[in-house]
Formats: C-alpha cells, structure tokens, sequence
C-alpha cells in the first residue's frame, strides 16, 4: 500500500510545491487548504501526472471545528497517514508594535500557532494508533530571529520552534518523527498576503537577488522525509545563498 502524506495550506506555494514532490514519489496525498476550486484542480492534474491517489479536504485551520469535523470524516484508510506537512501559515502587515492591527495578530496567531496545533492534535493521535509518523513543521527563519516591524509574526514564528521541539519530546516513545524547516526569503504568494493584494510592493521584496521558490523548500522537506527509520532531522534551516540573516540581504 502506498505511503500518505498530508499537506496543509495546499493551495499554491510551499503546500502545492510539497504536494508535487510526495506524489512523484509515489505517494497517496490528502490536500487541504480553503480554496476548493484549487484543491480540485490540483488534484486532478497530481493523479493524472503522477498516477496517485488524491484526497481533498476543504476548511480553514482557524476554525478548530472544522478542522476536527473534515479529518475525521476522511475515510479510515487515509488515516493512516505516514507525514504530516503543517505548511499552512502567513504574515499579516508589516507595522511596529504600537501600530498593529488587533485583527491581523488574531489571524497570524490563529493560522500560524492555533491551526497547526488542531491538525496535530488529530494527526499525531493517528499516527499513534498506526505506530508510525512523521510531522514536519514549516517554521521561519522569522522563528530564530526578530526583524523590525515583524514582532507578532516572528512571534508566531519562535511558537512554532517551541511546539516543534515539544512535539519531539512528547512524541518520542510513540515512534514519531518530527521536523521544522525553517526558510528565508521565498517568493511566494506570501509577501503579497503580508501586504494584502499589494503586487507591487510584494515585488520589491525580492528586487536585487535571487529568492528561494517553493520548489527549493519542498525538496528540502522531502529530503527529511526520506531519511532512513532511525534517522529524524530535528530541524534544518535553509537561505538562498544572497542572505544570511532574516534582515540582512545582498542586493545587487
């Protein structure tokens, strides 16, 4: 029986890239995110492409409810998932502390810390009853280092360390692998989420370099994933080669 992965946060960048590479290696992939109509279409061409089978899962990791109600309706044959890819994260605005929006917290906090633990809440007991797992958790370098005016994100961000190292340590007797990935600047749709549709000003984020794409992310999370029974990557971060720091980029 084929492997299966889930991957949240399916619906472009990091999450759709993941989603290509665990079906080309052959596995069963359940896709979830908030934008139906992309699910299906990404499913759609995974199977055909690939010749896997593909789960689609439809809600909001902000919403505990529907989190609990559409995982535990999958069928119990996709249950037994092998990896867990808590992809779905954001960033909202880009203001000093003082000046923040009440609801862009509530968001980055509800998506990047709240969402990724109900899906672990439901997955890791899954993966207990099947003795076997690995939860790969996509962090930041925004979780190692605080940037200006990036206060509540980063937060969100050195959340996800703590919990990726909690889950390692509560895990552990059960089997259970578990990984962050921490990346730099990669262009995705996330600098155009953080300024809210602003194309332009997302844009001048990555003027002057060469930016990682999700491509490059993804093939790091698989490289974890693959590693041999006994091994487990506690975490992994990963640059493109033009900076070195969360703030610190050479331009040309």
């Amino acid at each position: 029986m084929a492997k299966i992965a889930l991957i949240t946060g399916a619906t472009s960048g990091i999450g759709e890239a993941c989603a290509h590479v665990f079906a080309r290696e052959g596995y069963n992939v359940i896709l979830t995110g908030r934008r139906l109509d992309r699910l299906e279409k990404l499913a759609g061409h995974l199977n055909e492409t690939y010749n896997v089978e593909i789960a689609v899962s439809a809600f909001d990791v902000r919403d505990r409810e529907e989190v609990i109600k559409n995982l535990e309706n999958l069928p119990a044959e996709w249950k037994k998932v092998n990896v867990l890819v808590n992809n779905a994260g954001l960033s909202q605005g880009l203001d000093p502390i003082q000046k923040g929006s009440y609801d862009d917290w509530d968001t980055m906090i509800d998506t990047n810390v709240k969402g990724l633990l109900y899906v672990s809440r439901v997955v890791s007991n899954w993966m207990i009853s099947s003795g076997f797992g690995h939860i790969i958790n996509l962090g930041s370098i925004a979780g190692k280092e605080v940037y200006a005016n990036g206060n509540v994100y980063c937060a969100t961000k050195h959340a996800v360390d703590a919990l990726n190292k909690g889950m390692r340590i509560d895990l552990l007797p059960y089997g259970i692998k578990v990984t962050a990935v921490h990346p730099g600047a990669v262009e995705t749709e996330f600098s155009e989420v953080r300024f809210k549709g602003d194309k332009a000003r997302a844009k001048k984020v990555y003027e002057g370099f060469e930016p990682l794409v999700a491509d490059d992310v993804a093939e790091t999370i698989w490289f974890a994933a693959s590693r041999p029974a006994h091994v487990n990557i506690n975490e992994l971060t990963i640059m493109p080669t033009a900076q070195s720091g969360a703030s610190n980029i050479f331009r040309k």
